[in-house]
């Protein structure tokens, strides 16, 4: 069975408890996919020189956050680990000359079990976490994902988890209430013509071509497990723009899946 690859952007660690119409999202998604042997996250809090994967038999909930209620602090995604899977990306990766390494303590940080947490509410699916290498940018990370592609076939379910923007300086200093800035639906736009067209050259040089590419992602690391997505995609011109809610006026909660039946 083979899976498609998903990209999401997973907002404030407060969609866990006020999921909104991307919980919605999240969720209706979560039923119509076959149901996957393992899943793989790339999320954007995960953040090593080189490329580790988590092989703990029983990642534990973390919270990489601070200054929200409570309840969030009592929160459990007890999905199981997914040692196998990790021993396979890292077989894979070896294949494709790419040095990595297993960790064995890395839990799920909230890029994974906040959208995880609707898509998969009863954690019965085993999961596991590869992280990032931010200094090495789009290229590195489509070249990732397609060391990974094949094991898709093997019915696990790739997930890139970041942001399409994700500028929270800006953010905070939003009016609320008042309208998206151009400068973020203009990026926005951008992204989902060249993801739609299939355009990876563009894609991988989007911070000289994208309009207002450093005021949307002054660092890149939430925009990097985008291009993991598309390299573990066959075609990303089979592409499907599943969610575009805007959330606090400029945080775009955008959410890809390709090669899907």
């Amino acid at each position: 069975m083979k899976m498609p690859v998903l990209f999401v952007s997973h907002g404030a660690p407060t969609l866990a408890l006020e999921p909104g119409e991307t919980g919605a999202a999240w969720s209706k998604l979560g039923e119509q996919l076959p149901k996957p042997s393992a899943i793989l996250v790339i999320s954007a809090h995960w953040e090593t020189s080189i490329p580790t994967v988590s092989r703990v038999k029983q990642p534990e909930t973390i919270y990489d956050f601070r200054g929200f209620p409570d309840e969030m602090y009592k929160l459990q995604y007890p999905a199981p680990g997914a040692a196998e899977l990790a021993e396979s990306v890292v077989r894979a990766l070896q294949q494709a000359d790419i040095h990595v390494q297993p960790d064995d303590t890395r839990g799920l940080d909230h890029g994974a079990w906040v959208p995880l947490s609707m898509m998969y509410p009863q954690a019965d699916i085993p999961v596991t976490q590869l992280s990032l290498q931010p200094e090495k940018g789009p290229a590195w990370h489509i070249a990732l994902g397609d060391a990974l592609r094949s094991l898709r076939e093997k019915g696990v379910l790739i997930i890139g988890s970041g942001s399409i923007t994700h500028n929270l300086d800006a953010l905070r200093k939003h009016p609320q209430g008042e309208p998206v800035p151009a400068w973020v639906t203009e990026f926005c736009d951008w992204m989902a013509v060249k993801i739609s067209g299939g355009d990876e050259e563009s894609l991988k040089a989007y911070r000289e071509l994208a309009p207002h590419a450093a005021q949307n992602h002054p660092t890149d690391e939430h925009l990097l497990p985008l291009f993991v997505a598309l390299g573990a995609a066959e075609d990303i011109k089979q592409s499907k723009r599943l969610n575009s809610v805007m959330t606090y006026g400029m945080l775009a909660m955008d959410m890809w899946s390709f090669d899907a039946s």
